[in-house]
C-alpha cells in the first residue's frame, strides 16, 4: 500500500474511533493558532488577550441589581469564564457558538475569567 493511502486510512480510522470532543478541541486549537489568537492555557492574570473558541454553556442571572450573563468559553486548551455585567440576555450568545473574544484575564476562585469582553460571533458550529 502506498504511504499516502496508509496515511489516509490511519486518519480516517482515528476520526471514526476518537472522542468527538477531543477532535473538536484539536480542531479549535489549530484554527486559533492559524488566526494568531492566544491560547487560554498560555494566558495569565492581568494579560490583555484575543482568543478564538466556542461557548460550552451560557447562563443568565437576571436579578435586578446584579444582572449578568456568564458563559463557559473553551478554545481547546483551557476553559475561561466570560461575564457580561448588567446584561440579562445577549443575542447570539448561545451554547455551541464560535467567538473571537478580547479582554483582560482575571482570576475568580482559581479560574480564568474575562469581564465584559469584546466579542465577535464567528461561523456556526
Amino acid at each position: 500500500m502506498a504511504p499516502a493511502a496508509a496515511g489516509y486510512f490511519r486518519r480516517l480510522t482515528r476520526r471514526l474511533t476518537e472522542d468527538l470532543e477531543q477532535l473538536d478541541a484539536e480542531e479549535m486549537v489549530e484554527t486559533a493558532k492559524a488566526s494568531g489568537a492566544t491560547r487560554a492555557c498560555d494566558c495569565s492574570r492581568g494579560e490583555e488577550v484575543t482568543m478564538l473558541g466556542r461557548l460550552r454553556s451560557v447562563e443568565a442571572c437576571p436579578k435586578a441589581a446584579n444582572a449578568t450573563v456568564q458563559a463557559e468559553f473553551f478554545d481547546g486548551t483551557d476553559p475561561v469564564t466570560l461575564v457580561w455585567i448588567g446584561r440579562r440576555r445577549i443575542p447570539g450568545i448561545e451554547p455551541g457558538k464560535k467567538l473571537l473574544v478580547r479582554g483582560r484575564v482575571g482570576d475568580r476562585g482559581g479560574q480564568k475569567v474575562i469581564f465584559n469582553p469584546y466579542y465577535e460571533l464567528r461561523g456556526d458550529s
